[in-house]
């Protein structure tokens, strides 16, 4: 076995591991979830981001797989049939929606940190990194106070759930968040909201290009898929951020007396530490890639937190170089007809993050040892740390 994603990560091992795996084996074997393939190459995994035809991801779209339920779309459809959904939902989050959401994320932030910094710190992810992208999504979602605590605490243990692997525990919740969808579609069927705001909305106006509404079994897959993704890679990559600034006191310097660079900061921040390394494609007709023959229908794990470090790509690719010209290239939120819907809600998400953060703490140190998660995401999921008030 080439690759192994069950061995014990440190904060800096999965990226190690990559860089050695780009040299030498770009793309790797690996005998874990039942057997796949991992591409760790910006230009391979850029090649199939670019061809839906031939690497689709209808077959499986992430590793490992554990799903017993029915298909979600847009994530697992191909175009033309996942397009109706996805023009749908970003008619939800369009640059109006997203510019209002902006208010709303300052105060979730400014709650959640003026509670921590006034603690002198903790778990960053279970404190900070978990709820803000709950809560966020609770907003988008128009929620009721008791639907948002079920979100946010039932996204937690299906995060918890995939970290150990656990099949079952995976099941149930995310039954629970299938029931959540029906109870949304529900609501919304008897009290429609504007389309242009409300992603369920949105979808039960969505028409196909025979103009027939779409299948109500799809609409719950849909809905179920979006309250999740979105729930998923922030705790993580805040983790992520939080973890290097505390281990460079210069750098938190630096960005806190010039807030002109947050926008560049997120985007440095999203190629060094790209939560993901486990979105898949198959091929339909079997290919030759990095010199490995791989069969139709065998997932490949497309490894974003590798591509986005490679030294083919980016210079000196494991150092923090803010304004690095090329930087947009990155493939944090992945590209082609899949890429990642609420980026530009992501974007104002962690760039607001960031500056509540720095506003409010003089120092940003590490209390403990850092845990990792597993496959699918790279990143921490336990972040203790120590902070001084500003």
């Amino acid at each position: 076995m080439e690759y192994d994603p069950l061995v014990h990560e440190e904060f800096d091992t999965a990226h190690a591991v990559f860089a050695d795996l780009r040299a030498r084996c770009p793309v790797a074997r690996s005998e874990a979830f039942g057997g796949f393939w991992i591409a760790t190459r910006y230009a391979d995994i850029r090649a199939m981001l670019d061809d839906p035809l031939e690497y689709t991801t209808t077959v499986r779209n992430v590793v490992p797989g554990a799903s017993a339920t029915g298909r979600r779309p847009p994530l697992h459809l191909d175009p033309p049939e996942h397009t109706p959904y996805r023009r749908a939902i970003d008619r939800a989050l369009g640059p109006a929606r997203v510019a209002a959401t902006e208010p709303v994320i300052r105060e979730h932030v400014a709650r959640l940190l003026d509670g921590y910094v006034a603690k002198g710190g903790g778990d960053f992810v279970e404190d900070f990194g978990s709820p803000l992208p709950a809560l966020l999504f609770a907003d988008w979602f128009q929620l009721a106070p008791e639907q948002t605590e079920l979100l946010w605490r039932t996204a937690q243990a299906f995060v918890k759930a995939w970290e150990a692997f656990d099949v079952a525990a995976v099941s149930r919740t995310s039954d629970v968040l299938y029931d959540l969808a029906r109870a949304l579609i529900a609501e919304r069927r008897d009290h429609p909201l504007d389309p242009s705001s409300d992603p369920v909305s949105s979808l039960l106006d969505a028409r196909d290009d025979a103009d027939h509404s779409l299948p109500d079994e799809m609409l719950v897959g849909c809905v179920r898929q979006i309250l999740v993704v979105g729930l998923v890679a922030p705790p993580v990559f805040l983790g992520s951020v939080a973890v290097h600034l505390a281990r460079d006191p210069a750098l938190q310097e630096f960005l806190r007396g010039n807030p002109q660079h947050d926008v560049a900061a997120v985007e440095e921040f999203l190629r060094l530490y790209t939560p993901y390394r486990g979105f898949a494609r198959t091929s339909r007709s079997g290919t030759a890639l990095g010199g490995r023959d791989i069969r139709p229908g065998e997932p490949i794990a497309l490894a974003y937190a590798s591509a986005n470090r490679d030294e083919a790509v980016f210079a000196d690719p494991d150092r923090f170089i803010l304004n690095r010209p090329n930087v947009r290239d990155h493939l944090a939120f992945g590209r082609g007809p899949h890429r990642c819907a609420g980026m530009s809600m992501a974007r104002a998400e962690f760039r607001i993050a960031l500056r509540g953060l720095l506003d409010r703490t003089r120092t940003i140190e590490l209390a403990g040892t850092v845990r990792m998660s597993g496959m699918p995401e790279v990143g921490p999921v336990y972040v203790p740390l120590r902070v001084t008030a500003a």
